[in-house]
């Protein structure tokens, strides 16, 4: 059921309020590159994606382990990751979420979610590394950036943004 306002006389029934009450779906995103090309794919990483729909915010929850087989892309830092919205979004925004990207032996960073279209999500790299350890990469995510992404590496990250009506 799609959302619609509330209005002076309407009545409460158990359709409107499914419309406004958030129920968690589970999610897959779809993972590309900016330029179509070196193609990266989750093979057996770990993957805990969710999404839930109140009236016309779209709440989404991203939780990646990257796995002994999961296949990174390429492109040396010119094909940046993009991860599909789960439902479409009614324009881009600069920030739709926060995310924490990190090493398998500690090191983190932070992340902001950003709609690079309505349909897609890229990682932009918004701080250094809280170890102190340079970062010689930023800008968007790609498999070169903000490191060499390999297996135990982490996604994690929530956030929400209007729904296209």
């Amino acid at each position: 059921m799609t959302y619609e306002p509330w209005l002076a006389g309407m009545w409460i029934t158990g359709g409107r309020l499914r419309s406004i009450s958030p129920t968690w779906t589970a999610w897959t995103p779809t993972w590309s590159t900016s330029t179509g090309s070196n193609t990266p794919s989750y093979g057996n990483a770990t993957l805990n994606c969710a999404y839930a729909v109140s009236a016309t915010t779209v709440f989404w929850r991203m939780d990646i382990i990257f796995g002994s087989t999961t296949n990174f892309g390429g492109g040396a830092g010119s094909d940046n990751w993009q991860f599909s919205l789960p439902v479409t979004a009614a324009s881009t925004f600069a920030a739709i979420g926060h995310l924490e990207l990190t090493l398998s032996g500690g090191g983190r960073i932070y992340a902001r979610g950003r709609a690079l279209s309505t349909s897609q999500m890229g990682l932009e790299i918004a701080t250094g590394r809280v170890d102190a350890t340079a970062v010689t990469s930023n800008g968007l995510v790609d498999a070169v950036s903000p490191w060499t992404w390999a297996s135990g590496h982490t996604i994690r990250g929530t956030g929400q943004y209007e729904a296209a009506a």
